[in-house]
């Protein structure tokens, strides 16, 4: 943590707090502000923001509440972000539901992820990882981000759709623009207008592959299953766009950065990488505690329905209301120690990086497929990583990410 930002933190009056401001995350700036909020002021209003008036709530038993109140807190009505989409470019998704539609678009895409499923695709998942890392260098500079994090969730997420595997790249592209912020001198996009032609192109070229498969048997891939749907064949061309968007970005953006944070963490606590070379069994509990550490996902927002007393405070029907699972994973009253980073941290599962109740991320065991695969491969080969420079990190509230992390192998 920074003295000054801290200093600010405790300096500054409560009515002028304002945690959507992407930069916080961009600086790694923002823990002493939830630290404050959580302490002071847990149902907090922020009455001035780029985004609009907004509610923050910043304790992990809130956020789970929250969560499993539809009654109350609805995802339809406003989305999932504190930023609003513009009503004439809307791209409405599962996730953007509440029950019970929701439910059944969901459940559509829930059998790729399935256990079964998963014990198919590791032997794929390992080999495609074995043969990244068996091509990096050695002993010279590259960026791990780049040659690995994005390689691995790329080759996944082609698999995935059954996408072509020489144009997988552009899956990465699509999932930077639905996720940039429009503000950011370095995002791949500069407006709505901007956002909604991509995407709208990539939903297009989804469409296409989405009509084949239509034409053909069922298939054990998400545009198969999609096409095949009742719930989803005849999806309108905005929802089509906003679904596939969610699952590639739920697919890319979460693992990527998982990747590229838990190296991170890693080498800010050697001893946790001493840890690790000692007893490799502790592999897939560190694989949730990175998740919980780097929290990929900063936030999701819900938009009160009705009038709700929380705190001794009422949230007024039609209030964007915001639970920043980033406070959450640092709760000292939900989690032990919540500002260490311990691999072998007990029930290291329990944090709210992938949501909770029926929102909770559909592909979270594959994510820790993923993840766990690649440190035991990374294990079997390097004894140690050297993070050689800052982390260069995404201006956005809402996704926790790592643009570029130098790295060199010795060896």
């Amino acid at each position: 943590m920074n003295a000054v930002t801290d200093r600010r933190a405790l300096q500054l009056p409560l009515d002028r707090f304002d945690v959507s401001d992407p930069g916080l995350y961009q600086a790694q700036s923002y823990h002493a502000y939830f630290d404050r909020l959580r302490r002071e002021d847990p149902l907090h209003w922020c009455a001035d923001s780029r985004f609009g008036p907004y509610w923050s709530i910043t304790r992990y038993k809130d956020i789970m509440a929250t969560e499993v109140n539809h009654q109350v807190f609805s995802s339809e009505l406003g989305g999932i972000q504190v930023i609003d989409q513009p009503k004439d470019m809307t791209r409405p998704s599962f996730i953007r539901m509440d029950p019970p539609k929701h439910d059944e678009q969901r459940k559509v895409v829930q059998p790729i992820v399935a256990p079964g499923n998963l014990a198919n695709m590791e032997p794929l998942i390992r080999e495609r990882t074995q043969r990244v890392l068996d091509g990096l260098p050695r002993n010279q500079e590259f960026d791990w981000v780049e040659h690995v994090s994005i390689e691995l969730t790329t080759l996944m997420l082609a698999t995935l759709f059954d996408f072509p595997v020489d144009d997988r790249r552009k899956l990465t592209y699509w999932s930077d623009v639905a996720i940039a912020d429009i503000t950011d001198p370095e995002a791949p996009v500069h407006s709505e207008e901007e956002r909604f032609a991509e995407l709208k192109v990539m939903a297009e070229t989804m469409a296409g592959l989405f009509n084949t498969r239509k034409e053909r048997p069922p298939g054990f891939d998400l545009l198969s299953m999609l096409a095949h749907g009742a719930a989803t064949r005849d999806m309108p061309f905005r929802e089509f766009m906003g679904n596939l968007g969610l699952l590639i970005v739920g697919g890319n953006d979460t693992t990527r950065n998982s990747m590229s944070g838990g190296l991170l963490a890693l080498s800010e606590n050697p001893a946790e990488w001493d840890k690790l070379r000692a007893d490799p069994g502790l592999i897939p509990n560190m694989v949730s505690e990175m998740i919980r550490w780097v929290t990929p996902v900063i936030h999701m927002r819900r938009t009160a329905s009705r009038d709700f007393e929380l705190h001794g405070k009422t949230i007024r029907a039609g209030d964007k209301v915001v639970m920043w699972y980033v406070s959450g994973n640092r709760d000292p009253e939900a989690i032990e120690e919540p500002d260490r980073f311990i691999i072998d941290r007990p029930k290291a599962r329990q944090h709210l990086s992938f949501g909770f109740g029926v929102h909770r991320c559909v592909g979270n065991r594959l994510a820790e497929l993923q993840l766990r695969i690649l440190w035991e491969e990374v294990l079997a080969r390097f004894p140690r990583i050297e993070v050689l420079g800052e982390a260069k990190r995404t201006y956005s509230n809402f996704i926790h990410g790592i643009r570029s992390l130098p790295v060199r192998i010795p060896g």
